[in-house]
C-alpha cells in the first residue's frame, strides 16, 4: 500500500509539472489561433490554424507589415488578425487607393510597398489619421472585405496579443512567418 501511494504521488507530481509547463508556454509564450473570416485573404484563410508569438513584443516594438493578433478594441473578448500599417506617432493617409506614411524620417511621406497584396488590390477610403504614442493602424489584406482601423480607429499596443509565427494548418500551407523588410 505504501509503495502504491508513493507511485501515485510521483505520477501526480509529473502531471502537475507537465500541466504547469504546458500552461506556461500556452499563456506566456505561444498561443494557438484559428483564423475566422476572409479579411486576410489571400494570405490567411478562414480555417487556418496558426501559432502566435506572444513574447517578442516584450523585447521589441511591432513592425510595419507584420501580421498580428489582438483584442478588438470595442470588445476585448473578440480577437482579430490584421497587418500593421501605421506605427506610433506616424500619419497615415489613404487616398486614391494608396497608403502614404508620414513620419520624422519622411516628412514628405512615402507610399508603402505592399508586396503581400495582389496587384489588383486597392485600398479604399479617404483617411488622414495621426497616431498617438502607443497607437497602431492595422488593416486586413483583403481590403474590400476587412473591418479594420479604417472603420473603428487605432489599436493600442496593450491590445496586441502577439505576432503570427507559424501556420500549422492546412499542412500544404504550413510555414514560418518573418517580419517584412521595409
Amino acid at each position: 500500500m505504501k509503495s502504491f501511494l508513493l507511485a501515485l504521488k510521483e505520477i501526480l507530481e509529473i502531471v502537475l509539472i507537465a500541466v504547469l509547463a504546458v500552461g506556461g508556454v500556452r499563456y506566456f509564450l505561444i498561443q494557438p489561433f484559428l483564423v475566422n473570416g476572409s479579411s486576410m485573404e489571400p494570405n490567411f484563410e478562414s480555417g487556418d490554424y496558426i501559432l502566435i508569438n506572444e513574447i517578442s513584443y516584450r523585447f521589441r516594438e511591432p513592425q510595419r507589415g507584420e501580421v498580428i493578433v489582438f483584442h478588438y478594441p470595442n470588445n476585448e473578448k473578440t480577437y482579430f488578425i490584421k497587418r500593421v500599417i501605421g506605427l506610433p506617432e506616424e500619419r497615415v493617409v489613404i487616398k486614391n487607393g494608396e497608403v502614404r506614411i508620414f513620419n520624422s524620417s519622411n516628412a514628405k511621406g512615402f507610399v508603402i510597398k505592399e508586396s503581400y497584396l495582389p496587384s489588383i488590390e486597392k485600398t479604399s477610403g479617404d483617411i488622414d489619421k495621426t497616431l498617438g504614442r502607443d497607437e497602431y493602424f492595422v488593416m486586413g489584406d483583403n481590403r474590400g472585405f476587412s473591418f479594420d482601423s479604417r472603420q473603428w480607429g487605432t489599436l493600442k499596443k496593450g491590445e496586441i496579443v502577439g505576432a503570427a509565427w507559424l501556420r500549422l494548418w492546412p499542412l500544404d500551407k504550413a510555414k514560418a512567418f518573418e517580419s517584412p523588410a521595409y
